[in-house]
């Protein structure tokens, strides 16, 4: 009697067990940054995502554990010959994501040194086509091309590549001091442009001021001259219309001006005139009284 109630309760102990480790086994939590790889008797048989899954107890085993997350590669520095053989090293940095895990697991064993081996061959291979000068200035382009053909390549893999940045081009020593000497007498050659820019600039302003001067010369000299022709002119009406008169009177002015001018001095110098230039300028004052009056 009491061996049959051992023998029952080591049964109902040994079924409650089993169904505990049934559902323990059966009932899989997956986190959200996660997915497992589940196969059965060795092969796939599910990918389970973030969330309460079932699967088979004793058949069904969760294989990988996969995380989801996004991953970066350590920087790597890979040497390339760009197409005017120079020799450069690039540093480049790579950012991925698992998508696929059932690809991941079962075509790829080192998912990271594979990656990093694919992103060296494309670095090689698109500088090996472009001249030192193009790989400076068009480093966007450059890395826009890796970036399409890792993606490209990975994607057997069931890998998403997030991003591909090629940090920095550095170059040997040898051939940084050439560039140096280069950009030395780059800046030396736009120096002499600029002070001959300058001294041509200077000469075509003084060119330029001396053409004015002229002008302004010629101007001048053509108003006098047309002062003069109207003055010409005015005497000429003066002696049409009055004679003699007119004409003694402005002979009788421009000698009382030369006298006016010859008298100008400081004083000390002696003048000596003849007697026939003091009654000629006799006659022109008393002309200019006489018609002043």
């Amino acid at each position: 009697m009491i061996g049959d109630f051992i023998g029952g309760n080591a049964i109902l102990l040994a079924l409650a067990g089993f169904i505990i480790l049934s559902i323990f086994l059966g009932v899989r939590i997956v986190p959200q940054s996660e997915k497992h790889v589940v196969e059965r008797f060795g092969r796939l048989r599910a990918v389970l995502g973030p969330g309460i899954n079932f699967i088979v107890p004793f058949l069904d085993v969760v294989r990988h554990k996969i995380s989801i997350l996004e991953r970066q590669l350590p920087n790597a520095l890979q040497d390339a010959i760009t197409a005017d053989n120079v020799l450069v090293k690039v540093e480049t940095s790579v950012f991925y994501r698992i998508i696929e895990p059932e690809k991941t697991v079962y075509r790829i064993r080192d998912v990271d040194a594979a990656i990093a081996t694919t992103v060296a061959g494309i670095v090689r291979s698109e500088i090996g086509v472009m001249e030192l000068d193009e790989v400076q200035s068009n480093r966007a382009q450059l890395i826009s091309k890796v970036r399409e053909q890792v993606a490209a390549m990975v994607d057997d893999w069931g890998i998403e590549v997030t991003r591909a940045e090629i940090l920095d081009v550095n170059l040997d020593e040898a051939t940084r001091a050439a560039m140096l000497q280069q950009l030395n007498a780059e800046r030396a050659r736009r120096a002499q442009v600029t002070e001959a820019e300058g001294k041509k600039r200077a000469v075509e302003l003084a060119a330029d001021a001396e053409l004015y001067a002229a002008e302004q010369q010629a101007k001048a000299k053509r108003i006098m001259a047309e002062a003069e022709a109207f003055s010409t002119n005015v005497i000429a009406e003066a002696i049409a219309k009055n004679g003699l008169e007119a004409a003694q009177y402005q002979i009788a002015l421009r000698q009382v001006e030369a006298l006016s001018e010859v008298g100008k001095g400081d004083g000390k110098q002696t003048i000596l005139l003849p007697a026939s230039a003091l009654e000629a300028f006799s006659d022109a004052f008393a002309m200019l009284r006489g018609i002043g009056k």
